[in-house]
């Protein structure tokens, strides 16, 4: 098995009487993006700051590469901090320096580049986060959600092998939030950093995750797959996972991954011996193609668009939806076979091409950054399933079935 990149074994801090991380044992994988999760106040922001080494563990042992931290010689240690950059969750921005001099001061005080590629590196991340327009102003000028932009900005500058982020979306808006973390996604994927984040946006994490710790009295309770973590049986599940989830996706107002498991089982349950039931799964898209033609907002406002005119639609006739992935929604309609669903489908492709396109549309050419034509595709696949098939291979079968229905063309000039 691939040994850990950072690994906590019994690790205790304490902060005089008050115990908040008790033998604490966990991993993380190189490569990966790890999200902690857990309530308010739980200790998930201690836990990050021991990684950098902001703080230092009462008792027990970090690992890096295997080795004790404590063990290593001072220069070893300083050049293994060196490669992570910390994102904080109150965004850490000096208020006498502009959004630019702010993205700089890192490339300025660790690395001896010249003046024009310093430029060239933070106008790029300028560019990325969509700041060109504050790159001069100071922090006190700039709303909650460009200082947040500004801040991930910073962590990314240097092209570091590890970032930490700090609760990168408190205080965001439900678009504005999903903007981040599939920001966060995309950059992982293209930088190949290692990422871990402490969160508390329980659906949304879910999407960009390969592992999910969860911290629960002091401790951690779960580790594994996100996927993993919805069958996790343990009181973690009620007293965290529901005060956290809420009732709906935020984004988009859809049913969680797992309240859309349990929906189905409670209408299979309900259906009558040898009922057929039809799965509709929908995708927008090349995610990032769009996120970096169009801007991340853009990207966001679309998929919530979409959300709420599926919902809407299938909601109307019985139907039940969740957001799978970040792009992909799945619809399930109990109680239905292939000609009906395929009849309801061609009524739906009609309203939407008539009013539909126009209601997705709207926020999004308000959000998009770029005077080109960008465009959405907008793909589906119907398939049937009986209550004894497995929803996951109906919804696999559907998704085999997709094909293009609709084209959206959006610019921010219209």
């Amino acid at each position: 098995m691939e040994s850990p990149l950072i690994e906590f074994k019994d690790v205790t801090k304490r902060f005089g009487a008050r115990t908040v991380l008790e033998r604490v044992n966990l991993q993380i994988y190189e490569g990966q993006v790890t999200t902690i999760i857990g309530l308010s106040g739980s200790g998930k922001s201690v836990l990050l700051k021991h990684i950098i080494g902001l703080l230092k563990p009462d008792g027990g042992t970090i690992l890096f590469k295997g080795r004790p931290l404590r063990e290593m010689k001072k220069g070893e240690r300083v050049a293994n901090l060196a490669r992570i950059s910390y994102m904080f969750q109150d965004n850490a921005l000096f208020d006498s320096m502009t959004v630019y001099e702010n993205i700089a001061l890192p490339l300025r005080e660790t690395t001896n580049l010249s003046k024009a590629e310093i430029n060239r590196r933070v106008m790029a991340r300028i560019e990325q986060t969509e700041l060109e327009d504050a790159a001069h102003k100071y922090p006190s000028e700039l709303s909650g959600g460009m200082q947040k932009r500004a801040a991930l900005a910073r962590a990314l500058v240097t092209d570091p092998q590890i970032v930490l982020f700090d609760e990168p979306t408190t205080g965001q808006d439900p678009v504005r939030k999903n903007a981040i973390l599939g920001m966060i996604a995309q950059y992982q994927r293209k930088l190949r950093f290692t990422a871990v984040l402490v969160s508390h946006e329980i659906p949304d994490v879910y999407f960009i995750s390969n592992r999910i710790l969860a911290l629960y009295e002091r401790s951690i309770v779960f580790q594994g797959s996100p996927e993993e973590l919805e069958n996790f049986d343990h009181p973690f599940k009620d007293e965290v996972i529901r005060s956290l989830e809420g009732l709906q996706n935020e984004l988009t107002g859809l049913y969680s991954r797992r309240q859309f498991k349990v929906m189905h089982r409670v209408q299979l349950s309900q259906q009558s011996q040898g009922a057929t039931y039809c799965v509709v799964v929908f995708s927008l898209g090349d995610l990032d193609m769009i996120r970096a033609e169009a801007g991340y907002n853009a990207a966001q406002v679309a998929i919530r668009g979409l959300g709420l005119y599926i919902d809407k639609y299938f909601g109307a006739v019985g139907g039940f939806s969740t957001r799978r992935r970040s792009n992909e929604f799945v619809t399930v309609l109990p109680n239905s076979d292939l000609a009906e669903v395929e009849s309801i489908f061609r009524d739906f492709i009609k309203d939407f091409q008539e009013r539909g396109i126009h209601d997705v549309l709207a926020g999004a050419r308000k959000q998009t950054r770029s005077d080109r034509c960008v465009e959405f595709p907008i793909m589906a696949g119907i398939a049937q399933g009986q209550p004894a098939a497995d929803i996951d291979s109906v919804i696999d079968a559907a998704k085999s079935q997709q094909k293009e229905f609709a084209r959206l063309q959006c610019d921010g000039r219209r």
